[in-house]
């Protein structure tokens, strides 16, 4: 079917998007995921092309179009190029609301258009070493002094950890507030005691700088906290439907590049003197997940409409989450079997495919917490 929820201007810098990663960034990729992480420079050429920042106002650099579908689109072609080592969409989807919606305009005027020009690269600090989907189970502490707050504590698993020059870090200011005594501190590069750790070696995503933080005793300026204090808890529940949307978005894209390839392949590849394409069992498997992939992406293409609206739930946002990124993990290893020998060989596009997607349906909380929230709606 053809989709409908994209007009002339979302494939215009569709088109952008995949020129930009087909000039500037297939070729290094493979290096970049030798050397662990991509080179800072992408970032400045992503700003220039003006991928970054699509919906912040124009007075600070960027593209003025809050329309989350520009952020799809983007993501889908990442995606589908296998270029899994480009930050951007956490930059953008993740870390962009919570600047826009929360910062004062001193703070817009201060990060905004560096944000936008790629010559500052964001990050978030949720997850810690002792606690991954559970977020009211942050020890990351910060106890008010004068003008500043001193910072303690570590984070794990955080992307775009090495390169990053902000990191919003969530963090403890009332232990006895409970929900409500948690905040978000804007941490930059250079604080003293602001330290990174090892860049964490993973199974996939290989160019994606994933590392360790660490806070000891960071003075952060009063001026550098985000919204209120007290608030932080709520502010991540308010705008984790979006990166969760985000995720749903990528599964889709991945599964649908997965099955592209294997087509492609078992068209060409022969077996008993016959294309693997001609068997039944091919034939069915491929019917298979064709069907499965555009089942999910209606429903996570009325996600993105009733987001763009300002409806989506906390609940459908899980939904599309946890079915979407276990979609991707069927088809793309169903994808590898029919690749044979070949699949898991590291040459093969669909072997890459196979290693980056294990992580979908853990990160940005577990597909098991998704249904606990899913579950938690329906009894009320």
């Amino acid at each position: 079917m053809q989709r409908d929820i994209f007009d002339a201007e979302h494939d215009a810098f569709r088109d952008l998007v995949r020129t930009f990663l087909e000039k500037e960034v297939v070729p290094h990729h493979a290096q970049w995921e030798k050397n662990g992480q991509v080179d800072r420079d992408i970032w400045l050429s992503a700003g220039k092309a003006g991928l970054l920042g699509t919906d912040v106002p124009e007075e600070f650099g960027g593209g003025g179009t809050p329309d989350f579908r520009y952020n799809a689109v983007a993501l889908e072609e990442i995606t589908a190029a296998g270029t899994s080592g480009l930050g951007f969409p956490l930059h953008n989807d993740v870390v962009a609301p919570y600047l826009l919606r929360l910062a004062n305009d001193e703070q817009k005027q201060r990060w905004l258009p560096g944000f936008c020009s790629g010559e500052i690269i964001t990050a978030i600090g949720m997850t810690e070493p002792g606690t991954g989907s559970d977020l009211q189970g942050i020890t990351t502490h910060a106890k008010r002094d004068g003008d500043d707050w001193v910072l303690n504590g570590a984070k794990t698993f955080i992307t775009n950890g090495i390169l990053a020059d902000l990191v919003i870090v969530v963090a403890k200011t009332d232990p006895e507030a409970g929900a409500r005594g948690f905040s978000l501190l804007c941490v930059e590069r250079g604080m003293p005691g602001f330290e990174r750790g090892r860049r964490l070696e993973k199974v996939g995503m290989k160019a994606q700088d994933t590392a360790e933080l660490s806070f000891t005793d960071v003075r952060v300026p009063a001026a550098n906290v985000l919204g209120e204090v007290g608030q932080g808890f709520i502010y991540l529940m308010q705008n984790l439907a979006q990166e969760r949307l985000s995720i749903a978005v990528g599964a889709v894209a991945g599964a649908a590049a997965a099955l592209r390839m294997t087509l492609e392949y078992t068209k060409e590849r022969k077996a008993f003197g016959r294309a693997v394409a001609t068997f039944q069992n091919t034939r069915f498997e491929l019917a298979e997940m064709d069907t499965e992939i555009d089942v999910t992406r209606t429903y996570v293409d009325r996600c993105l409409r009733e987001h763009v609206a300002g409806n989506l739930s906390v609940a459908d946002a899980a939904k599309a989450k946890w079915w979407a990124t276990d979609v991707q993990k069927r088809v793309v290893d169903r994808c590898l079997q029919l690749h044979g020998g070949y699949g898991y060989m590291m040459e093969y596009p669909i072997a890459k495919a196979f290693v980056d997607s294990r992580v979908q349906s853990i990160y940005g909380g577990t597909n098991e917490i998704m249904k606990e929230i899913i579950g938690r709606a329906l009894i009320g």
